[in-house]
């Protein structure tokens, strides 16, 4: 969708809920993936990626069209969200994918939401790992790190999604990534 369609479907959308519903069909599966990716546990993405939606819904009236986006908008706000997560809950403790699928509801959306998470940690063998490292790291530079390499975005993408200047978002992943490759390398020589 170009930002010429995606504007007149925000606009619709403030007073339309078919429009927002296909703003939120449009925007779920990469909002959800992108939270999945940050927190590795199913149940806290699925509550914060509605926690995200909701907050659109109940403020796109205050959304106007400027120089960011809906997408960016959105993604801003599930960032916000899963800092607000981190804060409330520090002692958090990632849960175990197979732990999960014994508890699943009977909900096919639930089930479809579980499968796809499983092929996405299955994609990545080394994702608990790294998201383990990461969570360590200083939210500035998982925020960056998340948006480039997990959601594809581009720099000025992440610039506008996190209000920061571009050189900013440079220099944040390139120190993320140092402090990622230190903690690779020392994991890699403990036993």
């Amino acid at each position: 969708m170009d930002l010429e369609d995606e504007r007149a479907l925000v606009e619709r959308a403030k007073v339309d809920a078919e429009a927002f519903g296909q703003l939120y069909d449009l925007y779920y599966q990469k909002i959800f993936g992108y939270i999945m990716h940050r927190v590795a546990n199913v149940e806290v993405a699925q509550d914060i990626t509605s926690e995200t939606f909701f907050k659109a819904l109940k403020n796109l009236h205050a959304f106007h069209w400027r120089n960011i986006s809906f997408s960016s908008w959105i993604f801003r706000i599930a960032t916000n969200e899963i800092t607000n997560y981190y804060r409330k809950n520090k002692n958090y403790i990632t849960v175990d994918i197979e732990d999960l699928s014994q508890h699943q509801s009977n909900e096919e959306d639930v089930r479809e939401e579980l499968m796809r998470a499983e092929e996405e940690l299955a994609r990545h063998e080394d994702f608990l790992k790294m998201q383990a490292l990461m969570s360590e790291l200083p939210d500035k530079y998982q925020q960056v790190l998340t948006l480039r390499f997990f959601e594809e975005k581009q720099i000025n993408e992440i610039a506008e999604i996190l209000g920061k200047k571009e050189g900013t978002v440079k220099s944040l992943l390139h120190r993320g990534l140092e402090k990622l490759r230190v903690g690779m390398d020392v994991s890699a020589t403990l036993p």
